[in-house]
């Protein structure tokens, strides 16, 4: 079972936009057990059901990054995370449909058939 007063003492930094690492570092030269800290933060952390949901830890300089794209864009974080995510799988398969073009042009450059430009 964590200790309440430490619990208290994250969820109070994390609002106030200390990272954990901000809010560890103190604590352990506080002579707070590593443990004790341990068990503190897993009892915070959010148990999802769903496979649709992820969880990620940024640091605050991207996390600036990221919500100042956002207010760009007109979006919430999660939605730019979001789209930042959609868009990296669509060049994926754009990168994918690329190769198959280069094998069309490989195979048209190799063929025996003879392909002429019209000339004026």
């Amino acid at each position: 079972m964590p200790n309440k007063e430490l619990v208290k003492f994250i969820i109070k930094a994390r609002k106030r936009g200390f990272d954990d690492y901000q809010i560890k570092e103190p604590l352990l030269k506080n002579s707070w057990a590593i443990d004790e800290i341990e068990d503190a933060f897993a009892s915070l952390k959010p148990k999802y059901k769903y496979k649709n949901k992820v969880s990620i830890f940024l640091d605050n300089e991207l996390l600036k990054i990221i919500e100042k794209r956002a207010k760009k864009n007109m979006f919430t974080i999660p939605e730019q995370i979001e789209d930042i995510l959609r868009r990296s799988c669509v060049n994926v398969k754009k990168v994918k449909k690329q190769d198959e073009k280069l094998d069309d042009m490989l195979v048209s450059l190799f063929s025996r058939r003879v392909y002429t430009k019209n000339k004026k």
